[in-house]
């Protein structure tokens, strides 16, 4: 037995069969819901991995998971990893241009997809010549074009819900998309050994890395159940999918739905009894909070033991909101990415004042993204991560070797966030350095504006942005959302509340009021937008 993911995830099918292993609901408040065994999740992945195989898909291909959450969708995950193909997430927001260019970078043989988009796969179908084998989930949708796929229920219906597969390997892939903050998707490829320990915690995010494959079932056998992981965001994102696996490695339970409804979530929490539940940013947590608030006053959330957010910040404003409204439960602000698995966490002392401030992992680092030698007390460099890391972007050697690099025998990952270390090893994260705004000489990140302006009593949401400007180069421009029922601050309320966290360069020199602030469907920031909506204002 190899790390494998399919591998490991058998061994602890057969020590806990018949363990609960996934609670589904279609439509929050519906009442509609699926229950699967480990058993039964096995035996279903089993029939739609043999369908895939009767169907000439070959080991190493690549399988497009295009899906809302679903049963469905860890299914085709594991029917993928089972049968050797290569699972690829896919943005179900993409329209047909995007889903073009994903299709074909990323070399789809076969996809898994909801009938809701079957207008746009059609759209992209005709320029994507080497994706061959469609399965459709649900029935077919009124006014769509006729495409020649599988329903879903049929392909497992065909398959046999035994196992019966070829030999595996710790070297087969695993391939998360990531679109970032600005670019085309990328294509991180992992090993699914690397991808165990860097992004599912070697099977103990708690305490220590199994040693050999075969003891992560041992362990489970000899633990009993009463976890249940609720990954909250879409699992289009690499961090709910990893977040269910590693529910799995666990023996535990994971609970999902079908789409983000903040009332939903809690009245989940509280009837299916869960322990802990990932988000991505204050956009996730914040409507819990107006959801605790009002309609949802006096929800039971003894059960909770963590609330974990990675891939955007929430902030200190947020989190002491919600800690006031759920007193014991841990409130975690993860740091990590596709490209590097898990880097650290957050101090209890972050926030607007002292920055992002990590406890970082053992393999992370602060190193001088030219010479790649660990930085200075205090100097700026990129946040870098060695040992397990992945092989590179697929298609995409340029980028690669921009981002990967061999230093002595072990291979490093050059991450995108620029950050400083101090002389006891914590890290502060200053941004991403492709968003750093470079006004009259002085770098400002906007990270650090966005955690002021979120702190200031009438800020719903808020994005910063850089704007050209004549005489600084470019000015601090913030697109703010009001909460409802606030007084419309002025530029001066902004600037003299942002004054008392901020030095006077990083104050916003622009405010724009927004409807609402433009994000991913898992929260993370839409910077290409904010900077569009500050230009075109500042332009007027």
């Amino acid at each position: 037995m190899e790390y494998n993911l399919a591998d490991l995830f058998e061994s602890v099918v057969d020590v806990v069969p018949d363990r609960e292993a996934l609670v589904y609901v279609d439509h929050p408040g519906t009442g509609a819901e699926r229950r699967l065994t480990y058993r039964q999740l096995d035996e279903a992945a089993n029939r739609l991995a043999h369908h895939l195989i009767d169907a000439g898909l070959e080991p190493g291909e690549h399988l497009g998971l295009h899906l809302y959450n679903g049963v469905e969708y860890l299914q085709t995950v594991l029917a993928a990893l089972k049968a050797r193909l290569v699972p690829v997430n896919v943005n179900y927001r993409y329209v047909e241009e995007e889903l073009v260019y994903l299709y074909r970078d990323a070399d789809l043989a076969a996809l898994v997809f909801d009938a809701e988009f079957t207008q746009r796969v059609a759209g992209a179908l005709p320029q994507t010549e080497k994706l061959r084998h469609l399965v459709r989930v649900g029935p077919v949708q009124d006014g769509t074009p006729a495409l020649a796929a599988t329903a879903f229920a049929e392909a497992e219906a065909a398959g046999s819900p035994e196992r019966g597969f070829a030999p595996r390997s710790a070297d087969d892939l695993f391939i998360i998309y990531t679109g970032g903050t600005t670019g085309m998707p990328k294509g991180v490829m992992w090993r699914q050994e690397d991808l165990f320990f860097a992004g599912l915690f070697g099977g103990d995010p708690a305490g220590e890395p199994v040693q050999r494959p075969e003891e992560l079932a041992e362990r489970v056998a000899k633990g009993g159940a009463g976890l249940t992981f609720f990954p909250a965001p879409p699992l289009m994102h690499g961090t709910s999918t990893l977040t269910s696996f590693v529910a799995f490695d666990y023996g535990q339970r994971v609970v999902i739905h079908r789409k983000y409804v903040p009332e939903e979530v809690l009245r989940t929490i509280e009837r299916e009894k869960v322990t802990s539940v990932s988000l991505v940013g204050d956009a996730m947590l914040r409507p819990l909070v107006d959801a605790l608030r009002g309609p949802l006053k006096g929800t039971d959330l003894s059960s909770l033991f963590t609330v974990s957010s990675s891939g955007a910040i929430m902030s200190e404003t947020v989190r002491a909101q919600f800690q006031a409204l759920a007193p014991n439960v841990l409130i975690l602000n993860n740091f990590g990415s596709s490209e590097s698995g898990s880097n650290g966490k957050a101090t209890d002392d972050s926030g607007p004042e002292k920055g992002f401030r990590l406890e970082v992992n053992e393999r992370t680092r602060v190193v001088d993204p030219v010479t790649h030698e660990p930085v200075a007390v205090g100097e700026a460099g990129r946040l870098a991560q060695r040992g397990h890391v992945p092989l590179g972007y697929y298609n995409d050697p340029a980028k690669t070797a921009e981002t990967f690099f061999q230093k002595g025998p072990e291979r490093w990952v050059l991450l995108g966030d620029m950050a400083t270390v101090d002389e006891d090893g914590i890290v502060t994260v200053l941004g991403r350095g492709s968003q750093c705004i470079n006004t009259g000489g002085e770098k400002v990140y906007p990270e650090e504006v966005e955690q002021a302006l979120k702190s200031h009593p009438d800020v719903y949401d808020a994005l910063v942005a850089g704007v050209p400007d004549a005489t600084w180069g470019s000015h601090v421009a913030a697109v703010v959302q009001i909460r409802d029922g606030a007084v419309r601050p002025t530029l001066d309320d902004i600037q003299t509340h942002c004054r008392t966290r901020l030095a006077g360069y990083k104050v916003p020199r622009q405010l724009v009021i927004a409807p609402s602030i433009q994000r991913s469907p898992s929260g993370k920031a839409d910077y290409r937008w904010a900077r569009t909506v500050a230009t075109e204002a500042d332009a007027h």
